[in-house]
């Protein structure tokens, strides 16, 4: 069931200022500062919603609020802008009405983001799709676009709007959007060339300066310092919760969402470049010789600058900031600008560039947005608009600013007042004229066509001769010096003559919202707006992309004499077209209000709040609203809301609403004035009627929830009594479960302790029966094994005494060798081959045996040690042994390669990249490759040689190169003889005759000599075809080098500084090779 609410439910304060009682400006101001101290913002006057700005985010914006929001009542829900925005959207997509949204306040008081939040509900309670999607998107992110352009830091506000925007989003007849169309109003060009202190230029130069990468701003000829632009503002350069670079990301991102190209971006901001580096541009005075003072450029660095990024010849622009061409008919007179003209030229410049970019961003921003199908569409207007201004200066700015204000005022009381009328037309009620203040007279007294304060403006700006701002204050004075709502020093209106808050030159206008000076200084040059013909000219002629659509009227094929429209002209007439626009459709109102000027959360200042209640005229907004009647309500929801009062509606009414609530109205004894019956509606004139209507209902709520806690709490007690009955039940039966359970297992456990002691007796007596008898049986085997014996024994006892010493010296043999077994297994030695140790043996006799034992141990020892062997492993005793048999106990250096394994390739020969080129000239496996040294038959000094045997050569080779010095096939080797010292001498002596004996033996030494003369007789032997290799060991032998033989002697020697041995040369027939005596 779903349940029905009230914006009357739980409400804090009052909802709707319409119910206010008693009404008056104190209470309205209190009932706002209770709401707000309880983060309520939002609160009613009718269907107009005031909002506070709460200057800090609260969590009724979330997915969630969109949909409780969603389709329901206006009042059916405590006051939320989205219950507007939902309103607004059904009502223009179920009844088929075009609406507008109306947003005012002063800066500060959240317009903007009203705006905002206005449009993201539409966009995410309206139709789903990629095309609706990206429409949707596009209308989102014109906002950061047109808020980093348009917007800037004043002191009230940190994002402040510097211009009215109104933007038309239209819909399909499913009320998905189709597109939009953004107008601007009085963009504030004043800003980019000056700022009041503590504000800011538009947020667009600061973004650009602080976002833009290091290339960027290259091209564009800027730096990051502010400092170096005049046009900035230092003291405000930074600003609290605002981050300029990642701002900039943004709006570059918005901008391509919405569909400007990367060229059209980059122009956009050579623009903003461009009027940054105009403020740059500075000048000086020079006196020419006819007395005629003019102006010239003192750095012209800026100005080449900025000619560079608009493609403006330099000197075409440096003489439009120097001369002016005033032209009159057929007539053309050129004169000199002085340096305050030449300022003021700049400034102007400055400010139509920039505004006429803004536009052109409006404009493009409407091509990319705007719906592609011309069928009729549906439409929805969001204004959002500067509200009143009232400050200590007052110019021409807050005068158009105001007058918009009057102008919105008006439009908004009579739609308030025809919405009215044609509610009650609608419903039947008859319609009582309502007394109001109507400030068309103020809108006449500043839109007059011939009167009008604007008119005068005009006219003063038109008029030849001299014209100046106190000739514009003359004119009001004798033209509206009579009319009420004007005043001035020397009007008659003025009743205080020595007044000094009314000064000369100002006059003062008594709007809507409170009176105003305006200071006349400025009135007739911002109405001009005049920007040279010479520099739109030279705008023209600029080689940029936008420059000729911002400056038309630079074209020198269309030159026009006449004078431009002012600027008072052109907003009144677009106010004009705005009033045009809201009053074809069904407005909506949203009223926003600052609640203090420090920008900060939880404070509200009376005083402000208090002005901008009035000035906006929210109370006789109340009072137009309770001049008829303060309440109407359909009738299905008044009955739901409050049948519980009436018996006979209460709790079903069978027949039409409209009865059952005429029936209740009769009931309460309602007085018939108080209230009225419309068609569909009931119509109440009083606040306090609908208040006692309340009062009635919480009292009949209290008591329908007495009379509910009472039947509920009965039927709990008797629940709980029953439930408590069959508890007890149940409990009861398990008890007595229980109890029978526990009696039975007694009963069973006595039971079972008797049979278990009748048993156990039995058991016993049975037992001493079988041992009596097995005792008696025992005794009668015994006495016959007793006599059985001694029958043997007297038989048989001459056999024993002749055999009883052969059985048991056969029993302590065998017992003795039972023991020694078995204590030889149990002492083995360890499986190694070479562990001599043994038992020792226990008895003399088993000498042979033990000996015996020992040897076949050894040997099945062995076996097992041989059998481990892996291939690799026997080839390594092999050759282990084989070195054993050649030089055992024949050659001292023998013992110490024992231990030493026989790696045979020590230089990795195949893997070395170094030996690479030599490892690709051997083709066989190399089974040993070492450096040795080659002994000099001149010296005896040795020279490293890399020596690589494989089965049929060996090969010696340089060390460093890996040139092939001499290959030899070992059959040419006869034999190796070596000392029997611990050198590592030896001679290969090769073949008479053969090639290789050619130059003769070869003398070396190694260090590694054992395993190479050992692989060397190994192959000998394993080789088929060549004959067994022989090994002469002897401390003195004879080397054939070439013809001659030398002999080589072995003498031992003392050890000196080096342990190795040294060859000498003796004579031509002796080498003496020096071995160290070993320790």
């Amino acid at each position: 069931m779903e349940v029905k609410t009230s914006l009357l439910d739980n409400m804090i304060g009052v909802g709707d200022m319409v119910l206010l009682e008693p009404l008056t400006a104190d209470s309205f101001l209190e009932n706002l500062r209770n709401r707000f101290d309880h983060n309520e913002i939002y609160t009613y006057i009718g269907s107009v919603v005031i909002s506070l700005n709460p200057y800090r985010s609260l969590p009724i914006y979330t997915p969630d609020k969109v949909e409780e929001y969603r389709n329901r009542n206006f009042y059916e829900l405590s006051p939320h802008i989205y219950a507007l925005a939902d309103e607004a959207y059904r009502s223009l997509r179920d009844q088929d009405k075009d609406q507008c949204i109306l947003i005012t306040g002063e800066s500060g008081a959240g317009k903007t983001e009203a705006s905002k939040l206005v449009m993201s509900y539409v966009a995410a309670v309206c139709g789903k799709g990629q095309e609706v999607n990206k429409v949707k998107e596009q209308l989102l992110q014109s906002n950061p676009v047109l808020e980093a352009f348009g917007n800037a830091k004043t002191v009230r506000n940190d994002n402040s709007s510097r211009f009215g925007k109104y933007m038309d989003i239209e819909f399909d007849f499913k009320g998905d959007p189709l597109g939009g169309v953004i107008s601007n109003y009085l963009l504030e060009k004043s800003r980019v060339v000056k700022q009041p202190r503590g504000e800011r230029n538009f947020h667009i130069f600061y973004q650009l300066l602080s976002g833009a990468s290091d290339e960027t701003l290259k091209k564009l000829k800027l730096e990051r310092d502010f400092s170096k632009y005049n046009y900035l503002s230092l003291d405000s350069a930074a600003v609290n919760g605002l981050d300029d670079a990642a701002n900039f990301r943004t709006v570059r991102n918005a901008m391509q969402i919405v569909g400007f190209m990367e060229d059209e971006l980059h122009s956009v901001l050579e623009l903003v470049a461009a009027v940054l580096k105009l403020g740059n541009i500075e000048f000086k005075h020079e006196s020419r010789c006819n007395g005629i003072d003019e102006s010239r450029i003192k750095d012209k660095n800026d100005l080449k600058e900025m000619c560079e990024l608009l493609g403006i010849e330099q000197s075409v622009l440096e003489r439009a900031f120097s001369y002016r061409t005033v032209e009159a008919k057929l007539e053309k007179m050129s004169t000199t600008l002085n340096v305050a003209q030449a300022y003021c030229a700049r400034d102007a410049l400055a400010k139509n560039l920039y505004s006429r970019l803004f536009s052109w961003l409006v404009t493009r921003i409407n091509e990319s947005i705007k719906a592609q199908t011309k069928a009729r569409h549906k439409v929805m207007g969001v204004l959002d608009i500067y509200g009143f201004e009232i400050f200590e200066d007052n110019s021409f700015e807050q005068f158009v600013i105001n007058y918009c204000n009057e102008k919105l005022q008006q439009i908004f009381i009579e739609l308030t007042l025809r919405e009215e009328q044609e509610e009650y037309v609608r419903e039947g009620i008859e319609w009582t004229n309502i007394e109001y203040f109507n400030n068309a007279i103020i809108c006449d007294l500043i839109e007059n066509n011939q009167n009008g304060i604007l008119a005068m403006l005009d006219e003063e700006c038109l008029r030849p001769g001299t014209v100046t701002d106190e000739t514009f204050l003359d004119k009001l004075n004798t033209i509206c010096g009579e009319h009420q709502h004007f005043e001035s020093r020397l009007s008659k209106n003025s009743k205080f003559l020595t007044d000094h808050s009314l000064p000369h030159n100002c006059f003062r206008i008594q709007h809507y919202a409170g009176k105003v000076l305006y200071r006349v200084e400025g009135f007739v040059d911002k109405n001009n707006d005049l920007l040279y013909r010479d520099l739109s000219q030279a705008m023209f002629k600029a080689n940029h992309n936008l420059m000729k659509q911002l400056f038309p009227e630079g074209n020198p094929a269309k030159v026009n004499l006449k004078r431009p429209p002012t600027a008072g002209f052109q907003f009144k007439a677009s106010v004009g077209t705005l009033m045009k626009n809201l009053q074809t459709k069904n407005p909506n109102y949203i009223r926003c209000i600052k609640p203090n000027d420090k920008k900060t959360p939880h404070i509200f200042t009376d005083s402000l709040v208090r002005h901008q209640v009035s000035y906006l005229g929210l109370m006789e907004n109340v009072r137009v609203r309770r001049a008829g009647y303060a309440f109407r309500q359909p009738y299905e929801p008044c009955l739901e809301r409050y049948k519980m009062l009436c018996r006979r509606t209460w709790p079903h009414w069978r027949g039409p609403a409209r009865e059952g609530v005429e029936v209740l109205m009769g009931d309460l004894q309602v007085p018939h004035e108080e209230f009225s019956y419309g068609r569909s509606k009931i119509f109440i004139r009083n606040p306090r009627t609908l208040f006692f209507l309340e009062e009635r209902r919480r009292q009949c709520l209290r008591d329908l929830a007495t009379l509910i806690q009472k039947i509920y709490r009965g039927w709990k007690c008797c629940s709980r009594f029953l439930l408590l009955k069959k508890s007890q039940v149940v409990v009861a039966a398990w008890y007595r479960r229980y109890a029978q359970q526990k009696k039975y297992q007694q009963i069973k456990s006595a039971t079972t302790v008797v049979q278990s002691y009748t048993r156990g007796w039995q058991a016993r007596k049975l037992l001493r029966e079988l041992k009596y008898q097995k005792k008696c049986e025992k005794a009668a085997t015994t006495i016959a094994a007793y006599w059985h014996g001694t029958q043997v024994r007297r038989e048989y006892r001459k056999f024993f005494r002749a055999n009883a010493g052969k059985k048991i010296y056969n029993f302590a043999i065998q017992r003795i060798a039972q023991k020694y077994f078995l204590g030889l297994k149990s002492s083995l030695p360890s499986m190694s081959p070479i562990d001599k140790s043994w038992p020792v043996r226990p008895y003399v006799f088993l000498d042979g045996v033990h000996s015996e034992l020992r040897r076949i141990f050894h040997l099945w020892r062995c076996k097992k040690y041989r059998s481990e062997f892996t291939s690799e492993k026997k080839a390594v005793f092999e050759e282990k042994l084989e070195a054993s048999e050649l030089f055992k106990d024949k050659k001292t250096l023998y013992p110490s390669s024992v231990n030493q394994p026989f790696k045979g390739d020590y230089l990795e020969i195949s893997k070395n990249p170094k030996y690479q080129k030599l490892s690709s000239t051997v083709d066989e496996k190399v089974l040993l490759a070492d450096v040795v040294n080659k002994i000099n038959r001149a010296n005896g000094k040795g020279t490293a040689r890399i020596f690589l045997l494989t089965k049929k050569n060996f090969i010696l080779a340089d060390q460093k190169t890996g040139q092939v010095k001499a290959s030899v096939p070992l059959p040419d080797v006869t034999s190796v003889s070596v000392s029997t010292q611990s050198d590592g001498f030896f001679a290969l002596k090769l073949r008479e005759g053969s090639a290789s004996a050619v130059k003769g033996d070869f003398l070396l030494s190694s260090e590694h000599l054992i395993e190479l003369i050992t692989k060397l007789h190994h192959v000998g032997v394993t080789a088929a075809d060549q004959e067994q290799l022989n090994v002469d060991i002897s401390d003195e032998f004879l080397v054939q080098f070439k013809q001659d033989k030398v002999c080589v002697k072995f003498i031992q020697t003392p050890p000196k500084n080096g342990n190795g041995a040294s060859c000498k040369r003796r004579n031509n027939r002796l080498l003496e090779v020096s071995v160290p005596l070993t320790v």
